[in-house]
């Protein structure tokens, strides 16, 4: 089966693992995951200024893990990113801002990512919306 994954959680919020454990278990299943879009909170489990409690699993750096070793197309929203201060080298030299926190392997782009993925994919599935 074909998967695209909707995050729109932080990643202190228990939506997020859960997506990161429901990727995990797709691939390791033998499905396909079409896509990872991030909106609205969800765009912080990409940023890289993120620092976890030492007690606490690390979700940006896991999901930056699994996108990178299974070659994941994982895409950032830009209107979400931009309103929250996470921005690649391109939009913060744009907007001119001191510092960029989103760098490979997410990629930037706009909600028709996420319509383009729900089309390819058999099951759309969505955490932590409203």
């Amino acid at each position: 089966m074909k998967f695209a994954i909707a995050l729109f959680a932080a990643p202190h919020l228990p939506a997020s693992r859960r997506a990161l454990r429901f990727a995990q278990a797709a691939l390791a299943g033998g499905h396909e995951i079409v896509r990872l879009f991030f909106y609205q909170d969800g765009v912080h489990s990409a940023a890289s200024n993120v620092v976890s409690p030492q007690d606490e699993l690390d979700l940006p750096k896991e999901w930056r893990e699994f996108v990178s070793e299974n070659k994941l197309d994982a895409v950032v929203c830009i209107a979400a990113a931009l309103r929250r201060g996470v921005l690649n080298t391109e939009e913060a030299q744009r907007y001119a801002r001191p510092a960029a926190n989103l760098e490979a392997p997410w990629e930037l782009s706009g909600l028709g990512q996420l319509h383009e993925a729900a089309q390819q994919a058999d099951r759309l599935i969505c955490f932590g919306g409203q």
